[in-house]
């Protein structure tokens, strides 16, 4: 994995990844770094990788490792693009942290995620 920027219309399709932020997140500054790997965080931005590769793309676009916070312009515009970001994705992955396989019915349900609507 490595990342690389394009700009306007030469960005190629990608996937993005939608989640909670917590402890551990590999930032852009730290993604190269050898000791990411070590992270929390990395285990979902591999497999968000992993997960496009199945899905025929080459790219994915991971909020935490994608946005240079230490630049505040870069920032700044990176939260205020952040609806396009979703919307030209091509698929957009979920990583829910507190559900897991063998309970799925109830920890989607109890999920922070999880939303319930009344009409």
């Amino acid at each position: 994995m490595q990342l690389e920027e394009y700009f306007g219309d030469a960005i190629p399709e990608y996937a993005i990844l939608s989640h909670t932020w917590g402890d551990g997140e590999v930032t852009f500054a730290e993604f190269a770094m050898p000791e990411a790997k070590a992270k929390p965080g990395y285990e979902k931005i591999e497999c968000t990788c992993k997960q496009a590769i199945e899905d025929g793309l080459k790219y994915a676009w991971v909020d935490t490792c994608c946005i240079n916070k230490s630049s505040s312009t870069e920032l700044s515009e990176a939260i205020n693009s952040m609806f396009e970001w979703y919307r030209y994705a091509a698929v957009c992955y979920v990583y829910l942290i507190d559900v897991n396989k063998e309970d799925f019915d109830e920890a989607f349900a109890q999920s922070r995620w999880y939303v319930i609507y009344i009409l």
